[in-house]
C-alpha cells in the first residue's frame, strides 16, 4: 500500500470536518465532482472576499453576474468550439477513456505535455509504450475531444446550448453596458465570480482537475495606444520568478528571478497591465498563506497558449503531493474576442478616440481557479504539531474567527460562555461554542479547523469578568476584561493588534 500523501491527509480532514468530500457519495460517487461543508463554503466565500479586495474593490472596477449556459453562436464566434479540444485516447479493451498528456506525464515524469503539441503527444505514447492505468490494454490512436458540456434549449426543436467553460465571454458580450457604466472611459474593467463547467476526459489529482468549479476572472479593457496602468509603480519592486517562452523551450530549470519593472523593461512581459496584476497576484498568493519561494510565472508556449491569446504566464504554486500546479494565469488577449463577437454579431464595439480616430479595446486578464486556490491554502498552513492537526489559516480566511468554551460544564460556567458568545455574535464576529470533552481536546478540535483565537470562560470570568485567550499558532494565553473583548478581537481582525498586544500574558506553571 504506498504511503499517505499530504493530499490523503488532508483530504481525510476536510472529510471528518467538514471542509469538502466527493459529491454524490450515497450512489457510489463520480470524479471530478466535489461537495463543500460548512466550514469549506465559508472559506471559499473568504478567499472570494479577498481576491475582491486584491483586484476589484480598490481599483473601482466593475462587476457582473451572467448565466452558465449559453447558446451555441457565442462559442462559434468565440472560437471555443473549434478551440476547446484536448487529445483522448480510449483503451481498446476496457473502453475508459484518458487525457493522452497526461497518460505521458504519469508514465515519464515529464511535465506540460501538452504545450508540445498533438503530433508529440502521439509520438510519446508509441515511444513509451503507454498502456491502459486501469486495465493494461493497448491503447487507440488519440483524438480531439471537445471539453463542453452540450445541452439543448428549449422544450423541443430548442437551440443548442453550452454551459460555459470561463467566465470571460459574458464580460465580453456585456463590454458596451460596462463601458457605458464605466462613464464611457477606457481603462476599465469587468470581473465575475462564479460556476463553470469542463467535460474533462479523466479528471484526476482530486479537487485539481473538476468538471465544475469556480472561477474569479477580470477582463481589463484598455486603449493600444495608452497602454500605460496608473498603478503599476505598486507593484514594480515586486520581486517574482519567471520562466519565459525561451527557458521553457531551452528546459532551463531554474527560473528567472526578477522584479515586475525589470521584466516589463525587457518585454519578457508584454504590457504593464500584465505585469501589474502579475504582481497584484504575487501579493494576493502570499496573503493566502503560500510563501514566495514556492510561486513562478510560467509562460505558455505556442502550441499551449489558447487560441485567443499573445501571451500567457500561469501562477503556479508548488504542491507537496504533485509538484508545480496552476492556480491562475494571466493573459493578454489583444481585441481577439471583441473583434469576434463584433464581425459575429455585426454590433460596432469600437470607441471613438478625441483625434477621430476609432478602436478596438485590447484586453488583459487575470484568471483564477477558486477550488485551486482553496486546496493550496490548506496545503500552505497544515502543520502536524505534537500529534495534533493545525491549520494556520490567515486571520482574513478562516471559516470561524473566535471559539468560546467554559472551562468545565458547571458551576454556572456554561451560562457564562453562551453570554460571551452572544456578545460575540452580536459583534458580528464567526463564532463557535464547545463544551464537550476536556477543554484541551476542544483546543485541538478549533486548531483542526483553523479557528485563530479561542475564549476560554472559568471562575474568574463569572466572579471578575476576566477571560482568557488562547492563540492557535503560539498556543500562549493572554486574559483581559470582558469589556475590552469585542474592541480588541475587531482590532485583532482588522489588523490594528497581534496576539499579544490583546491581553496580559499568562504564564502556566
Amino acid at each position: 500500500m504506498p504511503p499517505r500523501t499530504k493530499y490523503d491527509i488532508i483530504s481525510e480532514i476536510a472529510k471528518r470536518r467538514g471542509f469538502f468530500w466527493p459529491s454524490f457519495e450515497i450512489y457510489g460517487g463520480m470524479s471530478g465532482y466535489v461537495t463543500y461543508g460548512d466550514l469549506g463554503t465559508k472559506l471559499k466565500r473568504n478567499i472570494e472576499a479577498l481576491w475582491k479586495e486584491h483586484f476589484v474593490r480598490k481599483q473601482g472596477f466593475l462587476e457582473l453576474d451572467d448565466p452558465i449556459v449559453n447558446p451555441e453562436r457565442v462559442f462559434e464566434a468565440s472560437g471555443h468550439l473549434q478551440s476547446f479540444k484536448e487529445y483522448s485516447s480510449e483503451c481498446s479493451q476496457c473502453g475508459r477513456s484518458f487525457r493522452a498528456d497526461h497518460l505521458v506525464e504519469d508514465k515519464t515524469g515529464m511535465e506540460n505535455v501538452e504545450a508540445m503539441g498533438g503530433d508529440a503527444v502521439k509520438r510519446l505514447l508509441l515511444e513509451h509504450k503507454v498502456r491502459c492505468p486501469v486495465c493494461g490494454g493497448e491503447l487507440k490512436e488519440p483524438t480531439l475531444f471537445l471539453t463542453m458540456f452540450k445541452t439543448e434549449i428549449g422544450a423541443t426543436g430548442g437551440e443548442v446550448g453550452y454551459a460555459r467553460p470561463e467566465t470571460a465571454q459574458a464580460m465580453f458580450l456585456n463590454y458596451r453596458w460596462g463601458f457605458q457604466h464605466a462613464r464611457e472611459k477606457l481603462p476599465f474593467a469587468l470581473a465575475q465570480c462564479s460556476k463553470v463547467m469542463r467535460n474533462e476526459i479523466s479528471p484526476r489529482r482530486g479537487m485539481v482537475r473538476l468538471r465544475e468549479f469556480t472561477i474569479m476572472e477580470l477582463e481589463l479593457f484598455f486603449d493600444p495606444q495608452e497602454p500605460g496602468c496608473p498603478w503599476f509603480d505598486e507593484v514594480r519592486d515586486t520581486p517574482i520568478k519567471l520562466h519565459t517562452e525561451k527557458m521553457e523551450t531551452e528546459d532551463v530549470k531554474e527560473p528567472l528571478e526578477t522584479t515586475v519593472g525589470e521584466a516589463v523593461e525587457r518585454g519578457l512581459i508584454l504590457t504593464e497591465w500584465q505585469g501589474y496584476f502579475m504582481g497584484v497576484s504575487q501579493r494576493f498568493i502570499t496573503a493566502l498563506g503560500m510563501p514566495p519561494e514556492k510561486q513562478r510565472f510560467r509562460a505558455h508556449l505556442p502550441d499551449e497558449r489558447a487560441h485567443y491569446s499573445a501571451q500567457t504566464y500561469d501562477h503556479e504554486v508548488f504542491f507537496e503531493t504533485w509538484g508545480w500546479i496552476e492556480v491562475s494565469g494571466c493573459a493578454y488577449r489583444t481585441d481577439y474576442d471583441l473583434r469576434s463577437h463584433m464581425e459575429a454579431s455585426g454590433v460596432d464595439m469600437t470607441v471613438l478616440r478625441e483625434d477621430g480616430s476609432r478602436y478596438l479595446p485590447h484586453v488583459v486578464e487575470p484568471s483564477y481557479g477558486l477550488d485551486r486556490l482553496f486546496l493550496s491554502v490548506l496545503e500552505a498552513t497544515y502543520e502536524r504539531r505534537k500529534r495534533r492537526n493545525v491549520f494556520h489559516l490567515p486571520r482574513e480566511l478562516a471559516p470561524y474567527q473566535v471559539a468560546v468554551f467554559p472551562l468545565v460544564t458547571k458551576d454556572g460556567l456554561p451560562e457564562k460562555a453562551r453570554e460571551v458568545y452572544d456578545l460575540l455574535l452580536d459583534e458580528g464576529l464567526w463564532v463557535v461554542y464547545d463544551e464537550a470533552g476536556s477543554i484541551g481536546r476542544r483546543y485541538a478540535r478549533v486548531d483542526e479547523i483553523g479557528v485563530p483565537l479561542a475564549v476560554a470562560v472559568d471562575y474568574d470570568t463569572r466572579d471578575g469578568d476576566v477571560l482568557t485567550i488562547r492563540d492557535r499558532d503560539s498556543w500562549e494565553q493572554v486574559s483581559l476584561s470582558l469589556g475590552d473583548l469585542a474592541g480588541r478581537l475587531g482590532e485583532y481582525y482588522r489588523g490594528e493588534r497581534e496576539f499579544r498586544e490583546l491581553g496580559s500574558p499568562v504564564v502556566r506553571g
